[in-house]
């Protein structure tokens, strides 16, 4: 078993500790550990170093050499430029088929928060074997405690029974974010998950599945499987990559399959989608603030306080987010943050863009 960590991503959420040099996975947002090192931490006990591969985007190398992680040098794979995930998992798939063309590879995104890891690493392994067994192209899906609008959702079907104390269905579809009525009816009706990212499947079955649902991604992907391991790596993958389209693995393959199969994942999991996520999961002093570098307080509650240069003192601020860099600040009501994306794109029309 291979495990595969996507780590690419522009992170424009957590502006101003994301940058387009160093994204989400590379701060540590809720403890001490980056977001990539405790994903790092959370599978090296399912595989060895040496079938760990991580994909990053070439413009956050260094930050990714700042990492140490326990992982060969020659297992992490830069992409010339972010395409999305199908693209970034067929790279990857590349690499592994060189060292095993039956091998399972578990994906996962380096920068989601997972507690209780003995069960996600029991679902992992139920799903490797459903993956095994069926040929197929298997998920995790997350069963759904409220109706939430961030996330997609995974319509499951028929109820296979359990692996290894673990629940899986067949999938019946896949959904878009939805409006908060939609999520609502979805929750309702108790058959649809939260769709993680993480998926499971054989090489050989995945790349079938980029020659039958998506065939020009194949193609690249023959281009690419020639020059692996020549000087002319580099220069082939950027020229490839600037040709092809940019999509999800979701609507490349996922959505158009018909072995597509669920495990149900019975862990805390949250992709730390905001500011306000991390507040909620972030350990809070006695007036409900949530605080991270030298920060001074009065009056003040229910803040998230963040400083990685200098000190912030705030006095009398309610439900307030403030995240300070040497070069810049933050400053936004929480039930606003949804709004920080939008605001550093007004960045590029002010011509800003140094501080993206």
């Amino acid at each position: 078993m291979y495990c595969i960590l996507m780590a690419g991503g522009s992170g424009s959420r957590f502006w101003p500790h994301s940058r387009k040099k160093r994204s989400k996975q590379f701060l540590s947002l809720v403890g001490k550990q980056t977001l990539i090192e405790s994903t790092v931490r959370r599978f090296l006990p399912l595989t060895s170093p040496d079938h760990l591969f991580v994909v990053s985007n070439i413009g956050q190398k260094c930050e990714m050499e700042k990492q140490h992680l326990p992982v060969p040098s020659q297992n992490i794979i830069y992409e010339p430029i972010g395409k999305n995930t199908a693209p970034c998992i067929g790279l990857a798939a590349l690499f592994v088929e060189a060292r095993d063309p039956e091998a399972i590879m578990v994906v996962s995104p380096a920068d989601h928060l997972i507690r209780q890891e003995d069960r996600f690493r029991k679902t992992v392994m139920a799903a490797v074997s459903l993956a095994g067994q069926k040929d197929a192209l298997v998920t995790i899906g997350i069963q759904p405690d409220r109706p939430a609008t961030g996330y997609g959702y995974i319509q499951i079907k028929e109820n296979l029974g359990k692996l290894n104390g673990i629940s899986s269905f067949s999938v019946r579809t896949f959904a878009e974010k939805p409006n908060l009525a939609t999520a609502e009816r979805f929750l309702k009706s108790g058959d649809f998950y939260w769709n993680s990212g993480i998926f499971i499947f054989k090489i050989s079955v995945l790349l079938k599945a980029f020659e039958k649902y998506a065939p020009d991604l194949y193609e690249a992907l023959l281009t690419l499987k020639k020059v692996i391991g020549n000087n002319n790596y580099e220069e082939t993958l950027e020229k490839v990559y600037r040709q092809i389209r940019g999509i999800s693995i979701d609507y490349a393959i996922m959505e158009k399959a018909d072995n597509v199969f669920l495990v149900k994942g019975e862990f805390e999991w949250n992709d730390l989608g905001s500011w306000e996520q991390t507040y909620k999961l972030s350990k809070k002093d006695s007036d409900g603030n949530a605080i991270q570098g030298d920060v001074v307080t009065m009056d003040s509650r229910n803040c998230y306080i963040s400083t990685s240069s200098g000190v912030i003192a705030v006095i009398g601020m309610e439900d307030i987010i403030i995240v300070q860099e040497k070069d810049a600040t933050l400053i936004c009501r929480r039930d606003r943050v949804e709004d920080v994306k939008k605001i550093v794109e007004r960045f590029k029309r002010k011509n800003l863009q140094k501080y993206l």
